[in-house]
């Protein structure tokens, strides 16, 4: 690793799990009238439920357990906090392979598919076929948090981010990387941007063409497209 980086186990102290049990327990129910089946939006007596099973039953620290099965870090790169978790791979030459999360979603959303990919012997796979697997949180997300004075982030600095992390934090050559919805969008600018370093990228996403009477995201583009790029009609 040729930038200073920290391993941090995920610990959340007593005190902010008994200030949110406290604040779930004060909650002031709306009224939900005429809202039999859902017609307006989602059914009070079904938020009650939740917010009481969260208060009551959720097992927070279960689930940090299995969290901290796996590596943690955090590291600062161009001046942005970045966590992420690795699995380091089982085999003869592991890929490495950074895997990026969509919205709302968090990195623990890729936490069914991390093992196989780094230890695909155990799963009856090729242990060739191995993955070094670097999950991290976007920024601003989750344990990647808070992301001061930056309202400009958007997909393409995610993307210069994650190689920064890639290459000069983790010292990797060359890598693969995957993505789902807002993910997605920084796995393709990956491959775009990068394309000597990035060995292949995966996309998981769906998208939708806009209406052919609006036209509405030729108006929209300039705002979300990289630097550079242009639209046709």
């Amino acid at each position: 690793m040729t930038l200073p980086v920290a391993r941090v186990p995920i610990h959340v102290p007593d005190e902010v799990l008994d200030d949110l049990r406290q604040r779930l327990a004060l909650t002031r129910w709306p009224d939900d009238a005429g809202n039999d089946g859902g017609y307006y939006g989602v059914e009070r007596r079904y938020f009650q439920e939740l917010v009481e099973y969260w208060r009551d039953a959720y097992d927070w620290r279960a689930a940090e357990a299995a969290i901290n099965a796996y590596e943690h870090y955090r590291v600062d790169v161009d001046g942005v906090p970045v966590h992420f978790m690795r699995r380091p791979g089982i085999g003869p030459a592991p890929t490495p392979l950074i895997l990026t999360h969509g919205w709302p979603w968090t990195f623990w959303h890729w936490s069914k598919v991390v093992d196989p990919l780094a230890d695909p012997g155990a799963y009856g796979g090729d242990p060739a076929e191995a993955f070094d697997v670097i999950v991290p949180s976007f920024p601003g997300f989750g344990f990647s948090g808070p992301l001061p004075n930056r309202p400009d982030m958007n997909f393409w600095k995610v993307a210069d981010i994650w190689h920064t992390l890639m290459r000069s934090v983790l010292g990797f050559e060359r890598y693969a990387a995957a993505g789902c919805d807002v993910g997605a969008l920084v796995t393709g600018q990956l491959g775009h941007k990068y394309p000597d370093e990035l060995l292949a990228i995966h996309r998981r996403t769906r998208t939708r063409p806009a209406s052919p009477r609006s036209g509405g995201w030729r108006t929209s583009w300039p705002a979300i497209a990289p630097p550079g790029t242009t639209t046709s009609t």
